[in-house]
């Protein structure tokens, strides 16, 4: 009998913040990947609202993405953040691993007991990342763009921070990054494109300079993404799933 492939959904929060080299990173590991977009372009303007998402019992790892708006918007958190942080408790307690980038990793400490709320300093750019389990998260580079910042849940364990902000905690089969491992050169100029606040200029940077350190991280970002999901799936959700 066939084994049957792995299966991963990213759930797409705002439809800019795709999965762009994680999902490359997934499918590297044999997993089937599947993805579900929870606020469409045409309602960015506007995206509170009730959303149907999956049933996640068909999947071995959950991977809730970014988004641009704070999880703890209280219109959010009433409608669609409401929902989705319930799909990650119901994933936890079925023993589905949860791995959650930037805003998902908020929506992660938000969902088990933490509280998120605006970071004195935002980080936008590539930032040095110190990590306690580097088998898990490897330190160094990674890049950010985020305004808040979280406090981890009761029960879990913070693994990587910088001077700004706790960078990921582990809880049970989850793993939060606040950062954002999933970019490439053609997902940051998507990401620039929409930068309609001016963030990147307020923070003193500009978008030739944070597109040509991109390029130049670029072949190195490839084998650390490659490491962090071979190291969430070993360490964090383990091999196999519970039965």
């Amino acid at each position: 009998m066939a084994d049957v492939a792995s299966k991963v959904l990213f759930l797409v929060n705002e439809h800019i913040a795709t999965e762009a080299l994680l999902g490359d990173a997934f499918a590297e590991q044999g997993f089937d990947v599947d993805t579900f977009e929870v606020v469409p372009a045409e309602r960015v303007g506007a995206p509170a609202g009730e959303v149907t998402f999956p049933d996640p019992g068909g999947y071995d790892v959950i991977v809730p993405l970014g988004a641009s708006w704070p999880v703890y918007d209280e219109s959010l958190r009433d409608s669609w953040v409401g929902t989705e942080m319930q799909l990650l408790r119901d994933a936890a307690d079925a023993g589905i691993a949860v791995l959650g980038v930037c805003f998902g990793g908020q929506l992660l400490a938000q969902a088990f007991g933490g509280s998120v709320a605006r970071s004195p300093r935002p980080e936008i750019g590539w930032y040095d990342v110190l990590s306690d389990r580097p088998e898990v998260v490897p330190g160094g580079p990674w890049f950010q763009w985020h305004f808040d910042r979280w406090t981890p849940p009761p029960g879990a364990t913070e693994i990587a921070r910088t001077p700004n902000a706790s960078q990921a905690f582990v809880l049970g089969r989850t793993l939060a990054l606040q950062f954002h491992p999933e970019v490439d050169g053609d997902l940051l100029k998507m990401w620039l494109a929409a930068d309609r606040d001016g963030d990147v200029i307020a923070a003193g940077l500009d978008h030739d300079e944070l597109l040509t350190r991109t390029t130049e991280l670029a072949q190195d970002t490839g084998p650390r993404i490659r490491s962090l999901v071979r190291g969430f799936l070993t360490h964090v959700a383990g091999h196999s799933r519970p039965s």
